[in-house]
């Protein structure tokens, strides 16, 4: 198949394009936008940051790429990261992120996310109000606005995540929430789980009315119990359905385990109910998360997740446990994080069937190619293209970039002007973008090789700048923007 990036002249006739040239033209590519139900070949104009063209006619501009035998999609819209760095964010792009945001966790001051990475931010990125920076501020005293910010690190053990806070320190938190919202937080991030003990019943409604006042969601990690146990997830509910507020529940497929069906139809009478609520799932089986999390120190993991010592890596090095090294790490190294296998492909499955299922990386912080994360980072939506779309057949493909691009900017966009323009392949649409071969398109990373990009993913482009050309960044283009709940996308 013919591959060239280069400049030609060719004759235009789309009115939607008018007479000036192009910056970029994407041309024989067969374009795939899940909202308009459009799969057709055509030509792709740019100008701007924006899509200004979609024809079969002939396009001209300075810059054409030759999209024959590849699909043109919505860039993937990851709702829910956690890896903010030059080395994560390298790794995310070449798997067709356009977009990265941390939900789940979110910041505080909000500003504070993506500190590393703003001044060169070669993709889209922004941040939920992070409920637990919050905390921190307020119960320890202390500015840590992000769980890793200029070398250092929160501890899940830490007062912020252990101590019940006062009546007085509630309503702090309270206002600290409000700031961060008018900063352009997207939404409320609430570590439910990770602070199972220490959010009373009264901080956790404060939080529901500040996000209801707003109107922006929370993202939260229900609080776990023994598998299928969908105490967590009614808790959530019924708070969302009194206070008005939106929620989205973190990786259900996660959390719900084998009773992830029961757990789908008990949001979908939510729905029914008025509330609105939507979820997500990974496409990688494994969960990732710190040793020193709640579940690890304070529960009985083992029959939590039905696994043992030998189920669970050490994220930095992909070593297996034993129960001799767990204790070491869970001692000696209490921010490091861990990879629990446990969950079932069948899960998953049940998961990516439903309509409104979102696909997401939950990807661990990456800072150097010597330091190992979990392969979520560089493989997450290559692994559904290529294995539950092609070889599995659970989802058609353009059901799978919806689930992958759409279906996050249509619940984003209520709450964020930005994402009206985000998910799509239509004109004025902000011209995120990704273009990759069907037939080869797969993920390499794997558990102990988190770090191997896709094959089949060959440009990405970013507000209208070809970020990837044949799956290799452009070190020159950093086209990426702050997303916000602010009109002009930017935190003052």
């Amino acid at each position: 198949m013919r591959s060239f990036f280069t400049t030609i002249l060719l004759p235009l006739t789309l009115a939607a394009a008018n007479t000036q040239a192009l910056d970029l033209a994407i041309l024989g590519g067969r374009v795939i936008d899940p909202e308009t139900q459009t799969d057709k070949v055509m030509n792709v104009g740019i100008r701007n940051g924006r899509i200004v063209a979609l024809t079969t006619d002939s396009l001209k501009a300075e810059q054409v790429i030759n999209a024959e035998g590849r699909v043109v999609a919505p860039g993937f819209i990851d709702i829910h990261s956690h890896t903010p760095t030059p080395f994560g964010m390298r790794l995310n792009i070449l798997d067709g992120i356009t977009t990265a945001l941390d939900t789940e966790a979110g910041a505080y001051p909000v500003y504070e996310y993506g500190d590393a990475i703003k001044d060169n931010p070669i993709m889209n990125f922004g941040a939920s109000v992070g409920h637990y920076a919050a905390r921190i501020q307020v119960i320890e005293n202390k500015y840590q606005p992000y769980y890793f910010h200029k070398n250092t690190f929160a501890s899940m053990s830490s007062a912020a995540f252990e101590q019940v806070a006062t009546d007085t320190q509630v309503e702090e938190i309270r206002q600290h929430l409000n700031q961060g919202i008018k900063q352009g937080g997207l939404g409320i991030g609430l570590l439910l789980d990770y602070m199972r003990d220490a959010v009373s019943d009264k901080e956790l409604r404060m939080i529901f009315e500040v996000a209801a006042d707003h109107d922006v969601p929370v993202f939260t990690h229900v609080r776990r119990n023994l598998p299928g146990d969908p105490t967590g997830l009614n808790e959530i509910l019924a708070l969302a359905k009194t206070t008005g507020a939106a929620v989205f529940i973190c990786h259900i497929t996660h959390n719900a385990m084998g009773s992830v069906g029961d757990w789908l139809k008990t949001i979908e009478q939510a729905r029914a109910d008025g509330v609105r609520v939507t979820t997500e799932t990974l496409s990688y089986l494994a969960g990732g998360t710190s040793i020193a999390a709640d579940v690890f120190r304070k529960r009985d993991w083992q029959a939590i997740f039905d696994i043992t010592y030998e189920d669970v890596q050490w994220v930095a090095t992909g070593e297996w446990l034993t129960q001799e090294s767990w204790s070491h790490y869970a001692t000696h190294e209490p921010t490091g994080a861990v990879n629990h296998h446990y969950v079932k492909e069948p899960w998953l499955h049940t998961a990516l069937r439903w309509p409104d299922m979102m696909i997401s990386t939950d990807a661990l912080p990456a800072f150097t190619p010597e330091q190992f994360s979990n392969p979520n980072i560089a493989g997450t939506f290559s692994l559904v293209l290529g294995r539950y779309v092609r070889e599995q057949g659970i989802l058609t493909l353009s059901d799978a970039l919806s689930r992958m691009s759409l279906k996050q900017a249509q619940w984003l966009e209520p709450f964020a002007p930005a994402f009206k323009r985000k998910g799509r392949i239509q004109l004025g649409m902000d011209a995120d973008i990704v273009i990759f071969d069907p037939d080869t398109v797969a993920a390499r990373a794997d558990y102990g090789t988190p770090y191997e990009a896709p094959s089949g993913i060959h440009w990405v482009i970013i507000n209208g700048q070809v970020a990837v050309v044949d799956g290799t960044i452009q070190s020159s283009v950093a086209a990426g923007k702050r997303l916000t709940t602010l009109s002009n996308s930017l935190v003052q």
